[in-house]
């Protein structure tokens, strides 16, 4: 899409008790986005491996919130975990795709938790 390429932010903050972050778009878009469904898709290489097939399903992180946003250059961010999870750097194309994609992303999460026998709690 190149929309999510194209796309960049204008306002990041924190809302909801530190358990959403609100993107505000330079299109006008805004997006809110959980914690858990930030943590549970980081970009790390913990999370996402280094293929497809290395990607793991992370349980348990209903109750994580987001402790800091810390900016990398003017390419990215850095999220903070209450967890201690802080290795995902965050690309402005890679934000908007969870944004965008979330309805196909989100259940597909849940479905992996499903088959896997694990939780969010």
């Amino acid at each position: 899409m190149n929309q999510t390429r194209d796309a960049w932010p204008v306002e990041l903050k924190l809302t909801d008790e530190k358990r959403v972050l609100s993107v505000v778009w330079d299109d006008g878009r805004l997006d809110m986005l959980d914690a858990e469904y930030l943590r549970v898709e980081s970009p790390s290489a913990e999370v996402q491996g280094h293929t497809p097939s290395q990607k793991t399903t992370v349980p348990g992180k209903k109750s994580v919130t987001i402790r800091d946003v810390q900016a990398v250059g003017a390419y990215a961010v850095r999220i903070v975990f209450s967890d201690g999870h802080s290795t995902g750097i965050y690309s402005w194309p890679y934000l908007r795709k969870l944004a965008e994609e979330r309805d196909e992303i989100w259940p597909r999460y849940l479905e992996s938790l499903a088959e896997k026998g694990l939780s969010r709690s």
